[in-house]
């Protein structure tokens, strides 16, 4: 997967050790009410587009672009739906905490193609029929679906999605 210039030089110089780095994630809905689904290109498990907040990028920017890059799909952002740290240890060994923002967004154009990178596959969903999804995955369609205020771990809340994983 590609790494930003930004992550490569902080790598330069912390190596493998634990990055904080702010991450964007959507879950984008069609008019037919199906999500927008990504299988990743570092561990082939399908998942809501998602990537890293350049310098200087605004996290909503950041999440048309990223959802553009790897799924091809042109989206709206429709609201704020949670924000939460959550920890990544890669294949490669990188440790990395994401304080991630999610939104709810409409699809309003492109056409669903995978990167080949990033994204192996990209397909539309139900959300009645959603493949296997880890507990991340399913935190974020779930609170982004749901009506109400967005969605953050209460002081003191130990989500189950939050867990430091072993690697993705």
């Amino acid at each position: 997967m590609p790494v930003s210039p930004y992550i490569a030089r902080l790598r330069q110089h912390v190596g493998q050790d634990l990055l904080m780095l702010y991450g964007i994630s959507a879950v984008v809905t069609d008019d037919a009410g199906r999500v927008l689904l990504a299988r990743r290109g570092d561990n082939g498990r399908w998942s809501v587009p998602a990537g890293t907040v350049d310098p200087g990028e605004q996290p909503a920017d950041a999440l048309v672009r990223e959802v553009r890059e790897e799924t091809g799909v042109d989206v709206v952002v429709e609201r704020l739906a949670g924000v939460a740290t959550h920890p990544v240890v890669y294949p490669n060994g990188d440790a990395c905490e994401y304080l991630n923002v999610w939104f709810r967004c409409r699809a309003v154009g492109g056409v669903p193609t995978p990167d080949g990178d990033e994204s192996l596959a990209v397909a539309w969903f139900t959300p009645d029929a959603l493949p296997d999804l880890d507990d991340w995955a399913r935190l974020r369609i779930d609170t982004a679906l749901a009506e109400g205020p967005p969605w953050y771990a209460a002081p003191g809340e130990r989500h189950a999605a939050l867990r430091r994983p072993d690697s993705l």
